[in-house]
Parts: C-alpha cells; sequence; structure tokens
C-alpha cells in the first residue's frame, strides 16, 4: 500500500494594490540643507529688522555728529559728514548759557512734568488697575469701561477740553496746568490689571488676609513688589509720553520759564527759520541731542526689571 504525500505550498504574503496619492516626504537629515524658502523668510526678516535699526540709528548718527560742527559747517557740509574741528563742547557751553541760562531752566520743567508726573501716574495705574482686578465694588466693569474708552481717546483731541476746565480753575500758564493731567494714564490702568492677574496669585493674597492684613497692606507689601516689572513698564510709557508731549503745553503756557524742552527747542527752530537767526537753529540741533540723552539713559538703566518674573515659584 502507497502513500501519496502532498507538499504543502508556501504561503504567500498579500498584495497590497498600489495606492493613489503622493509619497510621503522623505525626513530631513540632520546637517542637511535647509530649504530655498525657509532662507528666503530668514533673509527677509533680517532684511526688515536691517532698515527698522536705520530708520532708528540714523537720525541719531545726523544729530550726534551735526551737534559737532560750527555753524558754517553745519550749512556747508554733508549732514553725515564731520566738519573741520570738533565743536562739541564749546556748543554744550552756548547751549546752557543762550538767553540767560533758559534751556536748563525748560530742562528742569521737563524732570518735574515727566520724572515726578510719570511717577505718581504710575502709582495710581497700578493702585487702580489691581483695584479692578483683586476687589469687589459696585459698577467695576462699567468704570473700567470708562477706562478703555479713555485708552481709545488721543491725548491731542483732549487738549482743547483740559484749556478750558484749566481756564475755569485759573490753572492756564501755571505748572500745575500741564503736571495734572499727566497724573492720568487710562492705558496705564488696563495695563495694571493686566499684570496683575498674571503676576498676583489669589492665594497668596487669601493667606495675607488670613493672617491679618489690611486690604492696603497686602497691596503695598505683597501685590505691588510681585507688579514690579508691570510698574516699570507704566512709568516708562508715561515718562516718554510726557517727555514727548508738545501739543498741550503749547496751548496751556505762554511764559518762557514754564516750557519744557520740546516747546523751547521749537521756539529756538521757528525763531531761525522765521526771524534769521541761524545761531538759533544751531542750539535747536544740539538741545535735542541732549534733550534725548535722559530718555536712552532711563531706558537703559530700567530695562532689566522687564525681564524678572517676580512671583516665579511663589505657588506650587
Amino acid at each position: 500500500m502507497t502513500k501519496s504525500s502532498t507538499l504543502d505550498a508556501p504561503a504567500l504574503a498579500p498584495v497590497t494594490p498600489p495606492q493613489s496619492g503622493r509619497r510621503p516626504a522623505p525626513r530631513r537629515r540632520k546637517g542637511a540643507a535647509k530649504s530655498p524658502s525657509a532662507l528666503l523668510s530668514k533673509a527677509g526678516v533680517t532684511a526688515m529688522l536691517g532698515l527698522a535699526t536705520l530708520y532708528t540709528l540714523l537720525p541719531l548718527t545726523w544729530l550726534l555728529l551735526s551737534s559737532t560742527k560750527s555753524r558754517e559747517d553745519l550749512f556747508g557740509t554733508n549732514g553725515f559728514a564731520l566738519g573741520d574741528e570738533v565743536h562739541l563742547t564749546e556748543n554744550l557751553g552756548h547751549l546752557f548759557t543762550a538767553d540767560d541760562g533758559v534751556y536748563l531752566r525748560w530742562l528742569i520743567n521737563t524732570v518735574l512734568y515727566a520724572g515726578v508726573g510719570a511717577l505718581l501716574a504710575s502709582v495710581f495705574s497700578v493702585a487702580a488697575g489691581y483695584a479692578f482686578d483683586k476687589l469687589t465694588f459696585p459698577g467695576k466693569e462699567r468704570l473700567f469701561s470708562l477706562v478703555l474708552l479713555g485708552v481709545m481717546v488721543p491725548g491731542t483731541a483732549m487738549a482743547i477740553p483740559l484749556y478750558l476746565l484749566a481756564a475755569k480753575v485759573g490753572l492756564v500758564n501755571t505748572f500745575w496746568g500741564v503736571f495734572i493731567p499727566g497724573l492720568v494714564f487710562p492705558f496705564g490702568v488696563y495695563l495694571a490689571r493686566v499684570f496683575s492677574a498674571s503676576y498676583v496669585p489669589d492665594e497668596v493674597l487669601e493667606a495675607a488676609r488670613m493672617d491679618g492684613a489690611s486690604e492696603f497692606r497686602t497691596f503695598c507689601r505683597i501685590a505691588f513688589p510681585m507688579i514690579a516689572p508691570g510698574f516699570v513698564t507704566i512709568f516708562l510709557f508715561q515718562f516718554t509720553q510726557i517727555w514727548n508731549s508738545f501739543f498741550l503745553p503749547l496751548v496751556m503756557l505762554s511764559d518762557q520759564d514754564l516750557y519744557p524742552v520740546n516747546l523751547g527747542l521749537y521756539v529756538w527752530y521757528s525763531s531761525a527759520l522765521t526771524q534769521g537767526h541761524p545761531e538759533d537753529y544751531l542750539l535747536a540741533v544740539v538741545g535735542s541731542l541732549v534733550a534725548v540723552a535722559p530718555l536712552i539713559a532711563i531706558f537703559l538703566m530700567l530695562q532689566r526689571f522687564w525681564k524678572s518674573g517676580m512671583t516665579a515659584g511663589a505657588v506650587k
């Protein structure tokens, strides 16, 4: 009896039908060259940053070079070329002695308007922003809507109403007519509320209240140090705004002893153009250089406060 054995055929792998569509893109290896679109986008961003840098530095370069020239070189040479000699020290001496030293008076006025005004405005803004964020009182959101409305109204549109109000109370052509409006900063209140919501945890305030601290002490000893980066930011915004303010002092003041720097430089520049006093043009140029220096210095001194989040690790 014979047995027939059959060989088992090997199993065939299933055949998958060809799929239609695009193949998956191969992975880019490390060190491979970037795509042209990425290079173009990077070059475009670099070019835009370079143009922004030139737009910022070229006027300052012209101002610095022009301040080192004599009056003849100022009108007889290219704006970005040096003169025959450097007259910066001589020009600065003439600046602070011209018209019985009125420029120094203008500079002191501007420091008072901008420095003290911005400091008080920042304190008021931080306190108001903290109250809008952490406290509960009737009509809070409606009042904050009025603050946002004040943010949207430009300052130049408020100059004439402020002049009329100042005329009613006798503050026209006085120091207070320019100083008091600088204490109101709606945008600072908005920023302070944002910083308070981000930097001041509710748990820390609840712990302080449970320990018996009053609301004023909680704000001064706990919340305010946490909002210090926001306070510095608000101060710089308001300081720059008041320092560069021109239209409100122009409307409010007629006494040159009360002028800020911007308005005084405008008087010298107008005198050079309309009354034929070319020496006043050089005074305006050198005075502009001196007026820019405090802004640059204060930004460089306070910029480190922007980088610190003072509540890091306060809440686990």
